[in-house]
């Protein structure tokens, strides 16, 4: 979908229309390098070869261009961390599947290091408490799939009595966003995957079953 900004508010420059889509993918990437605080209106403007009333008049400001940006990041593709949990043949792949794309996805040859929804909630001052908690609520609902997962996983005797669903989501979430800052640190991807396998050495597993 194009979106022109109105007459009344035209500057000169680019021109004033541009794809939604393309300007989300621009802006994502910035707040992914940046985050959300450091990336500043006039950065925005610049990479998406727009004026600042074009922004306020599809987004009404930068927290709804960043939040439309998060929306991009989390649905921008086939696979998403509900497509790997609900495609998961049990909950410990589903588990390794969170673990293994966020290594992949921390260290893209094409996008910034880390992850952006981890990021840009550790950039975030209490000024921006609304974006970290949108940031936090995202995190959440992503561990609150897994769990349910997992505790059907337990139900089932997929996994024995024992387990703890609680524990064991919020362990691949701490894991995960360990996997973002160590990106972010510089380490290569196959460093993330080796930190992604040992995590799953602390998966319970059937009697006689092998660790992955």
């Amino acid at each position: 979908m194009k979106t022109k900004e109105p007459a009344a508010h035209r500057r000169k420059g680019r021109p004033l229309s541009f794809d939604r889509d393309v300007a989300l993918n621009q802006a994502m990437l910035l707040f992914w390098q940046h985050g959300y605080e450091a990336t500043s209106l006039n950065d925005l403007t610049t990479a998406l070869g727009v004026t600042p009333s074009s922004i306020y008049t599809v987004f009404g400001d930068k927290k709804g261009l960043f939040l439309a940006a998060v929306g991009h990041y989390v649905s921008g593709g086939p696979v998403t961390s509900q497509t790997i949990i609900d495609g998961a043949a049990s909950a410990r792949d589903a588990a390794w599947g969170l673990l293994q794309a966020a290594a992949i996805g921390s260290s893209g040859a094409d996008t910034p290091a880390g992850c952006l929804l981890a990021s840009s909630a550790i950039s975030c001052s209490d000024a921006a408490s609304e974006v970290k908690e949108t940031l936090a609520g995202l995190r959440r609902g992503i561990e609150a799939m897994l769990e349910q997962r997992i505790a059907q996983a337990i139900a089932s005797g997929e996994l024995p009595p024992s387990a703890d669903a609680d524990a064991l989501a919020g362990h691949v979430m701490a894991v995960i966003q360990g996997i973002s800052t160590l990106a972010r640190d510089g380490a290569p991807r196959e460093k993330l995957l080796r930190v992604a396998t040992t995590a799953m050495q602390a998966w319970p597993a059937r009697a006689g079953a092998e660790a992955r």
